[in-house]
């Protein structure tokens, strides 16, 4: 048999790859499993999408293919949406593309503009489509660690000349995943100034816009100056509106950005279900109704995670923004083998820091997810493993 392509061989371990079946068979052995790790919160999607995905399959046309124009009223809705919440004004034939999920979007765009030779900035701990995209582009990922001195921001005056001048994309994702960390607005326009002045495309994944507390109000980048010559920003139905196995994002930006990774989907996709499409128009037509409620349910959760892990013995910030904690360890004790003990004695998912790559070590990320006794329960089960394992190093 063949090998494998260098590319494929390139590609680091996905973090949440081995998760389901792990939990199929802990399930199996009457393991009381709670499940912190994924993005993905136990709530129901807004009403108004699933009655529109219901009427929308009893119509044959809705059954065809999509192509790149997909439903049309969808790419409306959503410049609609980019007004509306941003105050922006976007086209929706020529610069708004609908997506399978706002990952395959990210993950196709490295491969219209990189090849070898080409770095892509990429930060660690970080959505590991970020890496998978520069890879399978053939280009070189620079991992910039993510660390509490820089308020886990990029800063660019640390990364070495050489590698500037060789850099065609910077991935930013704010309100980020896993870190939590948000981004001051002057922090964007200067990274959007030194984007335009090395021409280095940025890459803004956004997908946690909405999911936001405490009276912060994340932006677009496009509310950034001079962002639109060089900056294409990601948007996802999945977090915000409960609807991550629908798979319907979206990608916003100039003509000529967006039309590259219009072209390069028309290669490996015909689109999303139209009728899917057709449940997104409603679910961002009840934007303004549904979303507070939500986000009030992951605000209760998130209070209760911070202060069942505070009470558990962890230390870990109040976010702003997105559904995680992104919690530190005690010195000496591996992120891998803290979320494996947790997993195997106590049946609590989480994900190691060092998942995310090497940058995320000596931390571990918790979505919250669960309601708030049960978020209590998890934090309960890891302040036991984590006394255990402090006995061990002390020892």
């Amino acid at each position: 048999m063949p090998r494998p392509s260098h590319r494929f061989q390139s590609l680091p371990p996905y973090p949440l790859a081995h998760v389901p079946l792990k939990k199929r068979e802990l399930l199996a052995r009457g393991v009381d499993v709670i499940d912190l790790g994924a993005g993905d919160a136990d709530l129901p999607a807004p009403p108004a999408a699933v009655e529109a995905l219901k009427q929308a399959v009893d119509i044959p046309a809705m059954h065809r293919y999509g192509f790149g124009l997909g439903y049309f009223p969808f790419r409306e809705a959503i410049a609609a949406w980019m007004q509306r919440r941003f105050g922006l004004a976007f086209d929706p034939t020529s610069e708004i593309i609908p997506l399978l999920g706002s990952k395959e979007g990210i993950a196709h765009f490295a491969m219209a503009f990189l090849e070898k030779g080409d770095v892509a900035i990429v930060p660690e701990p970080g959505y590991l489509v970020y890496t998978g995209g520069t890879l399978l582009g053939e280009a070189t990922p620079y991992a910039y660690a993510l660390r509490p001195r820089t308020n886990f921001l990029i800063d660019l005056d640390e990364i070495p000349n050489d590698v500037l001048r060789r850099t065609k994309l910077l991935y930013l994702n704010y309100p980020n995943n896993p870190t939590a960390a948000i981004a001051p607005r002057d922090y964007l326009a200067d990274v959007v100034r030194r984007c335009r002045e090395r021409d280095i495309l940025l890459v803004y994944d956004n997908a946690y816009s909405e999911i936001a507390f405490d009276g912060y109000v994340p932006p677009s980048i496009f509310e950034i100056d001079g962002a639109r010559e060089v900056a294409i920003e990601f948007h996802s139905l999945s977090k915000t509106y409960n609807m991550t196995g629908w798979r319907q994002g979206w990608a916003v930006g100039n003509a000529s950005l967006v039309g590259a990774l219009a072209k390069v989907k028309t290669f490996v996709d015909t689109g999303s279900f139209m009728a899917v499409q057709a449940a997104g128009v409603a679910a961002l037509e009840s934007w303004a109704e549904f979303t507070p409620k939500n986000v009030a349910v992951f605000q209760q959760r998130r209070d209760a995670a911070v202060a069942s892990f505070r009470e558990a013995g962890f230390a870990c910030d109040v976010p702003k923004g997105s559904m995680y904690l992104w919690i530190a360890l005690p010195e000496g004790i591996p992120s891998h083998d803290f979320a494996n003990r947790l997993l195997e004695d106590e049946g609590v998912i989480v994900l190691p820091g060092a998942s995310f790559g090497a940058g995320g070590e000596g931390f571990f990320r918790v979505s919250f997810i669960v309601p708030p006794d049960r978020m209590a329960e998890a934090a309960h089960r890891a302040g036991r493993v984590l006394a255990s394992m402090l006995v061990t190093t002390d020892a």
